[in-house]
């Protein structure tokens, strides 16, 4: 029976796979540390493979590099021995909701991600330190090999140590910012789905460096916009040149092809223009020559055509003794083009109408086309946002105004953004069952947005947030207020965000108001079940056991859950069969006991609902002695009973 590995996966090595398959010529052989041959790959050959040229050396090249960026790199790449324990009682309708919190450092929560979230994120939105040299960014281990990383990392908890202030004195002020930076965004790519996207708040300090990063990571090929927010209409007065009103938001995609464009929904006035009404629907005239973007005769001569028009309105592509109207730009006579088509225009000519117009003092035809308010399906138009976020509602007080609201007048977190700027950049870009990730949480601005949203379109957004539990200063709002660290806070708020809109919204049966906490912690197994051969013989006796003493079957459940790919948010019911407590994640998804003292009883039970796939412990068959037929049975019972079910043991 195969064991689940329990670790995240190792993406040094996936690479190094994937490199092998597409030039398997490179492959070679190294020695290690130890002396002991493995596989690896000859980089100067992989080289010459990617270049068109003869490789001789080192070459200059575009680039943004960094002392540290290697190191980064690795520490991205890096597995890690920890997982996720579930905590009902700081969750809100732990066995239903579908979001989730998770209470840890960040650049575990994203690797602990990897398996089940790859390719599923539909929007990433952060709002990481700006490095403003009063920040505080995290201490990353930049120094260990892998195996190191692998064999320390689930050892100790450090979130209370985990960010250290980085000054602008630091002799890596932007080195060590870059160098967080870039290992979390190179693992939140991974997640992105293929129609995804990733905005990310940001200042004058680093926003240049911060677009180099991403150009990198994502492509420069994907970079969607660059969003400049009016963040306070008064203009800070901290520099010395200029009253800074602003700040920004990048964008990138995943693969710009497959990423839809932002959409916002129309303003009332933008509604009023579609004035006149078929049996379609309401809709507008737009005229058909090109108005913007390439619209000389030169450009795309194709474009440029005669429509022949008749005294009556009468239409054609061909000569019918009518006037031929061109694309002509009334104010300097220049040939344009048409937007459309002679074939779209033949297609679509259901839609093409003719009319005379006031121009330069005589009544020519003009031709338009209909525009109507909502697609054939019942969709309503939307419009692109506009580049510059100048309206109220985006002034960064506004931020600080909901916190006060919601916490009795005490806002217990320094600069949040205001929910309508997230919201915003959701409604945009997202469907309404998106899933939306957060990995800077602060001060859950993202999971209200969510909520928000989906209690006014109905939605079936669900989001996953993570939040570092950094201790509160003992002279802040929130220490004060009862708070130890800032995950309290994130909690705090989205607890009172979701009773807020389930109360305004109480003949809503669908929203969901609630968030499943998981914290990351070391791995429910013992330092044998990852390096046995390290363990010596007296050790090995103390360390009969392989998983820890102080884990419950639940913690057990959620680590199985993030080694397999199961989805961590489905609905979890537990239920006791021939006398053992067994999980059953959406039904049949995966069923798994963890108990002892397993029988055939238990087994034939189990097997006969088919289920995808079934875990237990590797020590959890029969009652001694009998350990290794039990074993030996559970699988035959399951080929005969159940072949399609995929059977582990931990």
């Amino acid at each position: 029976m195969d064991k689940l590995k329990m670790h995240s996966p190792d993406i040094t090595q996936h690479n190094i796979n994937k490199l092998l398959e597409l030039f398997p010529n490179c492959k070679t052989e190294k020695q290690d540390d130890n002396g002991e041959l493995s596989i690896g790959v000859d980089f100067d050959l992989l080289k010459q493979e990617l270049s068109k040229n003869i490789v001789e050396g080192p070459k200059e090249r575009y680039q943004l590099n960094w002392p540290g960026k290697k190191e980064a790199l690795l520490t991205a790449n890096a597995p890690i021995a920890k997982t996720l324990r579930p905590c009902r009682e700081e969750s809100v309708d732990f066995d239903t909701t579908e979001n989730l919190f998770i209470e840890g450092d960040n650049l575990d929560a994203l690797k602990l991600l990897q398996e089940t979230y790859l390719g599923k994120i539909k929007m990433i939105y952060i709002d990481p330190p700006y490095n403003t040299g009063k920040d505080f960014i995290y201490a990353d281990n930049f120094a260990e090999s892998t195996d190191e990383y692998l064999q320390e990392s689930g050892q100790k908890d450090e979130d209370g140590g985990r960010l250290v202030a980085n000054t602008d004195s630091n002799g890596r002020f932007h080195s060590d910012w870059l160098s967080m930076m870039h290992s979390r965004l190179k693992l939140a790519r991974n997640l992105l789905s293929q129609d995804g996207a990733i905005f990310i708040s940001i200042d004058s300090n680093e926003v240049f460096n911060l677009k180099l990063l991403c150009d990198e990571t994502f492509g420069d090929s994907n970079f969607c916009a660059d969003f400049v927010i009016k963040s306070n209409p008064r203009g800070s007065q901290s520099n010395g040149f200029s009253a800074k009103q602003h700040e920004y938001i990048l964008c990138y995609a995943r693969q710009k092809e497959t990423c839809s464009s932002f959409t916002l929904a129309l303003t009332q006035e933008m509604q009023d223009e579609y004035n006149r009404n078929d049996s379609r629907g309401a809709y507008r005239y737009l005229g058909l020559r090109l108005r913007g973007g390439s619209w000389r005769r030169e450009q795309r001569p194709l474009l440029f055509y005669p429509i022949y028009v008749k005294e009556d309105g009468e239409w054609s592509l061909e000569d019918n003794g009518g006037k031929p109207v061109h694309p002509i730009k009334p104010s300097t006579g220049e040939d344009g083009t048409w937007r459309w088509s002679k074939q779209k225009m033949l297609k679509d000519q259901n839609l093409i109408t003719t009319k005379k117009v006031q121009r330069e003092g005589s009544v020519v035809w003009d031709v338009f086309t209909k525009d109507y308010l909502n697609s054939i399906d019942g969709e309503k138009k939307g419009t692109k946002p506009k580049s510059l976020f100048d309206e109220k509602e985006v002034n960064y007080q506004n931020g600080a105004n909901e916190l006060k609201h919601l916490f009795d007048d005490r806002a217990p977190f320094d600069f949040p953004k205001p929910t309508y700027l997230v919201k915003k950049l959701i409604e945009m870009h997202c469907d309404r069952d998106a899933i939306v990730l957060d990995f800077f949480c602060g001060s859950s601005t993202t999971a209200h947005a969510v909520m928000k949203l989906n209690a006014e379109d109905n939605g079936k957004r669900r989001f996953i947030k993570v939040q570092l539990p950094e201790i509160c200063d003992e002279k802040s709002v929130a220490f004060k207020s009862g708070y130890r660290n800032i995950a309290e806070v994130s909690k705090e708020r989205i607890r009172r965000v979701g009773k807020k809109i389930k109360e305004e919204n109480s003949q809503s049966t669908e929203l969901d108001g609630g968030f499943r906490v998981l914290k990351i912690d070391s791995s429910n197994m013992n330092e044998v079940y990852y390096t046995p051969d390290t363990i010596s013989k007296d050790d090995l006796f103390n360390q009969v056991e392989h998983i820890k003493t102080d884990r419950s079957n639940e913690d057990l459940l959620f680590q199985v859950m993030l080694d397999w790919g199961v989805d961590l948010s489905l609905p979890i019911r537990k239920e006791t069969i021939e006398g053992k407590e067994v999980y059953f994640v959406n039904d049949d998804d995966l069923v798994a006991c963890f108990d002892k003292g397993i029988d055939e009883a238990l087994i034939k039970s189990l097997a006969a609902n088919a289920p995808r796939r079934v875990v237990f412990r590797d020590d959890g068959f029969g009652t001694g002695n009998d350990n290794d037929s039990v074993k030996i049975n559970a699988e035959q019972i399951f080929k005969q009973l159940a072949p399609a079910t995929d059977i582990k043991a931990i």
